[in-house]
């Protein structure tokens, strides 16, 4: 299928254009939606993080200084890194629930087989390399998304069940791995506070750019981005339009499953060993990103640039709470606050779509 078969205009228009054409059979397509109606939304968000920042600043003297926003960018990129592909899964009516499990696996598996034998109490230490644990690491996280890929595209259980399935099986393994206890790992620094150019922004804040600028251009310039569009918007009319979607959606989780092990990784490296309790939350954190930033639970709907300021709000308003003394727990209501105002929004849209169709 080429460009053409998808149609002009955005993305969210070229998967309107292949369902009309799968549904009727003509050539015509429906019209793109007037881009004037996305604006205001990434503009709304923005308007919320100016003055999340605005507020902060004058309550706070140390929020608005060179080192805090440093901070902040390097807390929120963990979760950005992992919220890209998030959006991509969304948008094609999917979710990933097992992310933090995913990362959290991904850190015990490099650390235990990085650790030294016998000098651990796990018995899982394989004292390999750093480079090599690294790299089976990360294929261990490839395998968990493949396994999820192939349990929502072959075996049909629903995504949500699926992964919260797998979230408890790794979130169990991780313990079994670790036999309950953190691993610390040396020599393993760079990926996580290593700074470029020295005194410059950290590594994961790189790494954070380089997967939005990606994901950015799969979404608005691939075929593939625009299908997600389409799936998400109807599957069936979607695979009568000659889209591969198992593929499709395979490749989504095969995405997901890597930057979530990646994340796990930098947050290894940050703290210097790996956790049983690591990544709690975090795929709480990750959603609440996606669905604020107006990916629509019902697929079909969202983009980057708004997944990224909905990120930044989430990264601001706890760096905020904290520079006001605010106890920890009260950020975790204040994530759970912004994730039920956004599904409810999110459920509030599609009301009124449907009601002025």
């Amino acid at each position: 299928m080429t460009d053409e078969d998808l149609g002009s205009g955005t993305p969210r228009a070229a998967g309107e254009a292949l369902v009309t054409s799968a549904s009727s059979g003509e050539a015509a397509a429906l019209p793109p939606r007037r881009r004037g109606i996305s604006l205001p939304e990434t503009a709304a968000l923005f308007l919320v993080l100016v003055a999340l920042f605005l507020f902060f600043s004058f309550t706070s003297k140390y929020f608005f200084s060179t080192d805090n926003i440093v901070n902040i960018l390097q807390n929120v990129a963990r979760i950005g890194i992992v919220a890209c592909p998030a959006t991509l899964l969304m948008i094609g009516g999917q979710f990933d629930l097992s992310v933090g499990s995913m990362a959290a696996f991904t850190a015990m598996l490099m650390a235990v087989l990085a650790a030294p034998v016998g000098v651990t109490k796990t018995p899982f230490a394989m004292g390999l390399g750093i480079e090599i644990s690294f790299v089976l690491a990360l294929l261990g996280a490839f395998l968990i998304g493949a396994l999820n890929a192939f349990s929502v595209t072959v075996l049909r259980i629903n995504a949500l069940i699926t992964t919260l399935g797998t979230l408890a099986i790794f979130r169990g393994l991780t313990k079994v791995l670790g036999d309950g206890q953190t691993i610390r790992i040396e020599n393993f620094g760079g990926l996580g506070i290593m700074r470029i150019p020295e005194g410059g922004l950290p590594v994961p804040v790189y790494i954070f750019v380089a997967v939005v600028i990606i994901s950015i251009v799969i979404l608005r310039y691939t075929t593939y981005g625009r299908s997600m569009y389409a799936i998400g918007a109807s599957p069936t009319a979607a695979r009568l339009a000659g889209i591969r979607t198992n593929r499709a959606i395979a490749i989504g989780f095969l995405l997901s499953s890597a930057m979530a092990g990646l994340a796990g990784l930098i947050l290894l490296s940050q703290v210097g060993g790996a956790s049983v309790n690591a990544n709690t939350g975090f795929e709480l954190q990750v959603v609440t990103a996606v669905v604020l930033g107006g990916a629509s639970l019902s697929g079909g709907r969202g983009g980057i640039p708004g997944t990224i300021i909905a990120v930044l709000i989430v990264g601001v308003l706890a760096n905020g709470l904290i520079q006001l003394g605010v106890p920890s727990f009260w950020i975790e209501v204040a994530n759970g606050v912004l994730l039920l105002a956004a599904v409810g929004f999110d459920q509030l849209r599609i009301r009124l779509t449907k009601s002025t169709a």
